[in-house]
């Protein structure tokens, strides 16, 4: 079993957010783990029982792109998305789902906006 990794991020209002995690086996050898075949999700909720996704990334919405046999997790927003943010802080999870049917929660934590001065 994989224990979830613990990040926070803080995602600058206006601007493109693009995070790059790698999921990888265990110390000393850090092999990247295969995500070939693998799909992912990650949300973003004010709370913990929020019913309301603030923000969904997947891999079929382009939120988030698997490196395959290199082990990397890119995220990305675009400069667009993060200007309309009207929130300013929340919790995420970050789930990989095998093409096996499984799935395991991989990263989480919580997420801050840091507002945009300049803007139109």
């Amino acid at each position: 079993m994989t224990k979830p990794a613990r990040t926070k991020f803080t995602i600058y209002q206006g601007a493109t957010f693009r995070k790059r995690l790698i999921w990888s086996g265990p110390a000393p050898a850090l092999t990247p783990i295969d995500l070939t075949g693998c799909t992912a999700r990650m949300q973003i909720r004010a709370e913990l029982k929020s019913t309301t996704v603030l923000v969904e990334l997947n891999t079929t919405n382009g939120g988030i792109t698997l490196g395959g046999v290199a082990g990397t997790i890119d995220l990305y927003l675009s400069d667009e998305d993060t200007a309309a943010f009207a929130w300013t802080s929340g919790m995420w999870d970050l789930e990989i789902t095998h093409p096996s049917g499984e799935v395991t929660r991989l990263a989480y934590g919580t997420v801050s906006v840091s507002p945009e001065v300049t803007r139109d």
